[in-house]
């Protein structure tokens, strides 16, 4: 479909109580459908000011170009739902293209990329008071833990409690940690079975119940290895999508042997399904769905 940026524009300065408005008017659906498996489409990268893909340094920053690649990828067959930021949320609301899709909304956006305070991760995006406001479906959250950084205690506090905050309202939120740390002055993510499998057993026992808690995790440097990193907890899980880079193919087949686990739910897969180093946004968010 075509974005009109100016209308939308118009809408929010001349009518912002539309957006509420088409949050209660929005048709639900429950979290999981009969297929029994969740494929979501992530877009809350900007807010982080991670704008870029590949090489493509602010490729995310075209706020047309993206809301149309969003559109696109809701609209085909398979696709359960979107992750994003509010703003990116009540354009796609005011787009009206939400209907019978599960809506999550990112809570945690304060570890800028590239910060000096990027592991103290404070929850600057939507509470869980808005999720059930706006009756979205459900959150998520970004949990790094860089054991060198005392940030990453703040967050982890901040974490806990914004999982108490979901379960008091009966609302699911994902978790995606990561162990984490600092070469060369930027954050990296280790991704080695044993940090895996540390992240799993330190996020699964926050907060006061792991009732409506979902993981969102990452593939394992050696794919071998999730079954086992698997095994850390009974918590449903969903994978990550990350960085591929030109080897689309390589990433499909992984995450094609990890969805064979029995705690993993489904895929939430962004830059690479939406900025698809080869082929259209089409073809490539169909390719992935047809791994569930």
């Amino acid at each position: 479909m075509s974005i009109s940026i100016p209308d939308l524009v118009t809408v929010r300065a001349r009518h912002p109580e539309a957006i509420a408005e088409a949050a209660a008017r929005r048709v639900r659906r429950p979290l999981l459908g009969d297929s029994g498996r969740l494929m979501i489409v992530a877009a809350d990268h900007p807010a982080r000011g991670a704008l870029g893909v590949g090489d493509r340094r602010t490729a995310m920053a075209n706020r047309a170009d993206l809301l149309e690649r969003l559109c696109v990828a809701l609209s085909r067959p398979g696709v359960d739902g979107v992750l994003a930021t509010a703003d990116i949320l009540e354009d796609l609301l005011l787009l009206g293209v939400l209907d019978g899709k599960i809506v999550m909304g990112s809570m945690n956006r304060g570890g800028l990329s590239g910060a000096s305070f990027e592991m103290d991760d404070r929850f600057t995006g939507h509470r869980a008071e808005d999720i059930a406001r706006l009756r979205f479906d459900a959150g998520k959250l970004l949990l790094r833990i860089d054991y060198a950084d005392p940030g990453s205690l703040t967050t982890l506090e901040s974490t806990a409690r914004a999982i108490d905050d979901m379960a008091a309202r009966r609302l699911p939120l994902f978790v995606e940690p990561f162990i984490s740390r600092r070469v060369d002055g930027r954050v990296r993510n280790d991704l080695s079975a044993e940090a895996v499998t540390r992240s799993i057993a330190i996020s699964s026992g926050l907060g006061g119940t792991s009732a409506y808690t979902w993981l969102k995790l990452p593939v394992t440097d050696d794919p071998d290895d999730m079954a086992e990193v698997m095994e850390t907890s009974t918590l449903p899980a969903v994978l990550l999508g990350g960085e591929v880079g030109d080897d689309q193919d390589g990433a499909y087949e992984k995450w094609r042997k990890a969805l064979r686990l029995p705690t993993v739910q489904g895929l939430v897969v962004g830059r690479s399904l939406l900025y698809p180093a080869v082929g259209s946004v089409e073809t490539a968010v169909d390719t992935a769905v047809g791994l569930l």
